[in-house]
């Protein structure tokens, strides 16, 4: 009896041990600013298409979260195996977008921290 509740504590910690980092990882400003010059990084901005006239970040496309069609856009517009930078005015968005993009298969997803809000208050670049 004591080798098999010993045999199941060690295989517990083996599976905790193991497991892998999460996939989506919310990063601060400065973080994000070095994620996103990797050209592998696929580059997302999950806001309305107002707030994107409005101002963004240079290289993101934008898909709206809030839209009925962002799944399907997100089918035909990015790879699964490749890193995702997502963003959206405050970091709520894209948090909702990045659960998404999780249970469609993507493997890693960087979330900017309070979004793009925080981006412009950091003094970074944007196209108006």
């Amino acid at each position: 009896m004591r080798t098999f509740i010993a045999v199941i504590m060690l295989s517990v910690v083996s599976l905790f041990s193991c497991q892998q980092e999460p996939a989506i990882k919310t990063v601060g400003v400065e973080e994000f600013a070095q994620i996103i010059q990797d050209d592998a990084v696929q580059l997302l901005d999950v806001r309305t298409p107002e707030e994107y006239a409005e101002g963004h970040i240079k290289g993101f496309t934008m898909i709206d979260v809030k839209a009925d069609t962002f799944s399907d856009l997100v089918d035909e517009m990015l790879v699964k195996d490749q890193p995702v930078a997502v963003y959206c005015r405050g970091g709520r968005r894209s948090l909702t977008a990045a659960d998404i993009l999780v249970q469609k298969g993507f493997k890693t997803i960087y979330n900017l921290e309070k979004g793009y809000t925080s981006w412009v208050e950091a003094g970074k670049p944007v196209v108006k």
